[in-house]
């Protein structure tokens, strides 16, 4: 067993972590509280590499491996979730989709935009009656011979105004349930598809989460991915990957929560010594320190997984289900070390908090994931 990284993947990690603490921590606040697009910070990050890391170098992509995925995703989440989300949906879902199954048309026509950064895209698979149960899907796209007439509503839809490119799972035999769903893509402005007002959301208030209205969207069968009827095993597949981005995600938040935590406690005196030098602090710190290291070791194992093509079911799943359980906890302790001071913004905590809820609830839930993992260690 080797834990060491390699010479490319610790600069990988040096390179995202430099463009983290740089470029987004100065206005990570002023996002969050405006709701505001990072367009300009997307659009380096593209420069840089870091919006198709995986993609094969033909198609514009970086070439890596999913071990540097999971360091980058890690050092950007450390400062700004809303960042990471855009990145991972772009990465993992989109890029990611499209080049495992799509047609050498497909990854010419997108793929190579999407990889650069030069475009985003955004996976439409939710819907207002169908989240966690995948396979009831309302939105139809009923088959007229040389295209699909696309209809029904999408939710929770990341990049949901900022995209160019949209993969949308709808349903187009019902008959044949789960086996008549397919996955489309569709371009932002074709006509019939609407893009609906953004939420107003607790966390990853950064990124732009919107509804998505089809009506009559004609889409033509070339922008169909894979065999008629593949759309939701195409959907479980790219989600299998999505949730080893999300574990990072989750990974990065702790990770930022805990780092603060650990340099606020050395600052801030009480009864006449820092605070670090008292046994209740410093069992917090012990207990952040243990589960951020349980929760990185497990995303790696899954991005190793991954990286070896072996079966990454039930590791992507474990990975989410502990890292985001540690994010979350992680975060409420950094408020708590921080005291009153933790529950204001400038000292970030709070918004980490914030950020930190919607990894046990996106790409599969916390319940969802256990689930996943039981279906797996029982088969």
């Amino acid at each position: 067993m080797d834990f060491q990284l390699t010479e490319e993947q610790l600069a990988v990690q040096a390179a995202a972590r430099d463009f983290a603490q740089n470029e987004l921590w100065a206005g990570v606040i002023e996002r969050d509280e405006h709701q505001k697009f990072p367009a300009e910070q997307i659009k380096k990050m593209g420069e840089l590499g870091f919006m198709g890391m995986m993609v094969s170098p033909e198609y514009g992509g970086g070439g890596m491996d999913t071990v540097s995925y999971v360091l980058a995703m890690e050092e950007i989440s450390k400062v700004d979730a809303s960042c990471s989300v855009i990145m991972s949906v772009n990465n993992s879902l989109v890029c990611w989709g499209l080049e495992k199954y799509g047609t050498e048309e497909q990854k010419q026509k997108y793929l190579t935009k999407l990889a650069t950064g030069e475009i985003i895209g955004a996976f439409a698979l939710s819907e207002p009656e169908a989240g966690s149960d995948a396979t009831s899907q309302s939105t139809t796209a009923e088959d007229k011979g040389d295209h699909y007439l696309l209809n029904g509503t999408k939710n929770w839809i990341t990049n949901g105004s900022s995209a160019s490119v949209y993969l949308v799972i709808a349903q187009t035999d019902p008959e044949k349930k789960h086996r008549g769903i397919n996955a489309l893509i569709v371009e932002r402005d074709t006509p019939g598809f609407v893009i609906g007002p953004k939420e107003n959301k607790l966390g990853i208030r950064g990124s732009d989460t919107h509804s998505l209205m089809f009506t009559d969207v004609k889409v033509p069968k070339e922008n169909r991915i894979g065999e008629d009827g593949f759309g939701f095993k195409f959907a479980m597949q790219v989600l299998a990957g999505g949730r080893i981005g999300i574990a990072a995600q989750a990974l990065g938040i702790a990770s930022g929560a805990y780092e603060l935590s650990l340099k606020y406690s050395k600052e801030r005196k009480a009864f006449g010594v820092p605070i670090s030098q008292h046994q209740a602090i410093q069992f917090k710190l012990a207990d952040m320190a243990t589960n951020i290291d349980a929760a990185r070791l497990l995303c790696l194992q899954a991005a190793h997984d991954k990286d070896g093509h072996h079966d990454y079911a039930k590791s992507g799943a474990m990975a989410k289900l502990f890292a985001s359980k540690t994010a979350m906890d992680t975060a409420v302790e950094a408020v708590q070390i921080h005291g009153g001071y933790g529950f204001v913004k400038e000292f970030h905590v709070e918004r980490l908090m914030r950020d930190a809820k919607i990894t046990q609830i996106y790409e599969g839930t916390s319940e969802i994931q256990k689930i996943v993992i039981s279906r797996e260690i029982l088969k």
